[in-house]
């Protein structure tokens, strides 16, 4: 994994394009989360529908005749893969998530993103008294934290994988 960071740069810090990253990927951790639950619970009901049903007539749209067994061997392929990548994505944002010092900071990325929630819910979640602008902040301390922490991962070299 090649890291890149400026020279004699002892702490890394993240662009703003890897911050939209890591917002971006927040923002799907329990989507990520619910599939790999799904994917776990129920794989091979997925793999019979994918063979039964019409998701693997065609993959390709310029396929005139398709060979669904093979199409869904390939799907139950990309759907193994796509969980094996959220397993480790979500590792890694527990273990950014885990390195946030400020407890208050951590608290609102919890709520906000490991549990789910919206804005406004997240706000509701604080303890009272707590005005929206300092959440909004305490999220965005969070975002740029985990960020910075994924960075010294090699996160954002992982995102670019290709299946």
């Amino acid at each position: 994994m090649a890291m890149v960071w400026g020279q004699g740069e002892l702490f890394a810090e993240a662009s703003k394009e890897e911050i939209k990253q890591t917002e971006f990927y927040l923002g799907k951790y329990k989507l990520m989360t619910l599939f790999m639950s799904d994917y776990e619970n129920y794989q091979r009901e997925m793999a019979q529908v994918a063979i039964d049903g019409e998701v693997a007539r065609r993959i390709d749209q310029t396929d005139l005749h398709a060979d669904k067994t093979a199409n869904a061997t390939i799907l139950d392929e990309k759907q193994k893969w796509v969980y094996n990548q959220y397993r480790k994505f979500r590792f890694m944002i527990n273990r950014a998530h885990s390195q946030i010092i400020d407890p208050e900071v951590k608290e609102a990325i919890d709520i906000r993103f490991i549990q789910g929630y919206s804005r406004k819910e997240t706000i509701l979640f604080m303890r009272r008294g707590t005005a929206h602008s300092t959440v909004d902040r305490r999220i965005a301390e969070g975002i740029k934290s985990i960020a910075n922490t994924l960075k010294v991962m090699g996160f954002f070299e992982e995102i670019h994988r290709k299946f």
